[in-house]
């Protein structure tokens, strides 16, 4: 198992929840075994997403997937995605 962690602050948390939600579909079927969302305690802007997969190969390409960025630009993702990939040890 891979799991790759995404931080980045949004516009507005509420917004960006309902295309996280709308894209389930289409996120498992890239691969997503797995997923769970956190908001920092001080600002629920700051959103921080963990996803798992089987391979790292799927991590990678789901990461790297031009669909997603279209999400994430659509869901008002404001700043760079901060992404790392980590494996049991």
């Amino acid at each position: 198992m891979v799991r790759l962690f995404v931080r980045h602050t949004v516009t507005d948390y509420g917004t960006w929840r309902k295309h996280y939600d709308a894209f389930d579909t289409e996120r498992r079927g890239m691969g997503v075994a797995a997923h769970a969302v956190y908001c920092a305690t001080d600002n629920p802007n700051d959103v921080t997403i963990t996803h798992d997969f089987e391979t790292i190969e799927a991590a990678q390409a789901f990461a790297g997937a031009p669909r997603l960025r279209e999400v994430m630009s659509a869901a008002g993702v404001a700043s760079e995605p901060a992404i790392w990939f980590t494996s049991p040890v």
